[in-house]
């Protein structure tokens, strides 16, 4: 088989490193290079020319996931005419809804990477990553009223009860009081 030419070279690594970043969410960094490179839907052995080890990858894959929320952010403040308080309340129906808790491999890395981050050393990078799209995350959830980590502590936290609790009334109703103590003020 022949080489592939750099724009095909980056367009494969963009599709890795997406595919990636949904399957981390999903299940975890546990997921095997051999699963990812599938889902990819390109050879197990092509994943060494595109990265150094897994490792790498996670790092890359966790910045992805939290570009797209931060992009996520930013459209929402657009939609709503640069209204700061208006795109929180969107942001927050949506983090708090049935399809957003159904939905980890399009969702909320802070919550979905969490345990994983956990494990990971301090030093890595993912971790670092990690760490700076929580704080970025809560200083946009501030108001003059709430604090920004309280926020997202509230809502993350609902978030991973309601998805362990699914198929109960109780993960419905985790979703329900997070939203209504987030935004009885609002």
């Amino acid at each position: 088989m022949g080489r592939v030419s750099q724009a095909q070279a980056q367009e494969n690594r963009r599709r890795v490193v997406e595919t990636a970043s949904r399957l981390f969410r999903e299940q975890g960094t546990h997921v095997s290079v051999s699963d990812l490179m599938k889902a990819s839907g390109l050879t197990h052995g092509g994943f060494y020319k595109q990265f150094a080890s897994k490792e790498a990858l996670i790092d890359e894959a966790t910045t992805h996931a939290f570009d797209e929320l931060t992009r996520f952010r930013d459209d929402g403040l657009e939609r709503h005419a640069g209204q700061r308080a208006a795109a929180q309340r969107a942001l927050i129906d949506t983090y708090l809804s049935v399809e957003h808790r159904d939905g980890a491999a399009h969702g909320c890395p802070a919550a979905a990477l969490a345990s994983d981050m956990a494990r990971d050393p301090a030093d890595h990078e993912a971790r670092r990553v990690y760490t700076e799209g929580v704080r970025d995350f809560a200083d946009w959830l501030a108001t003059e009223d709430q604090d920004g980590i309280t926020r997202l502590c509230t809502m993350l936290g609902a978030l991973v009860l309601a998805r362990a609790t699914k198929g109960s009334p109780l993960s419905e109703e985790i979703l329900t009081t997070a939203h209504a103590a987030l935004t009885a003020t609002a």
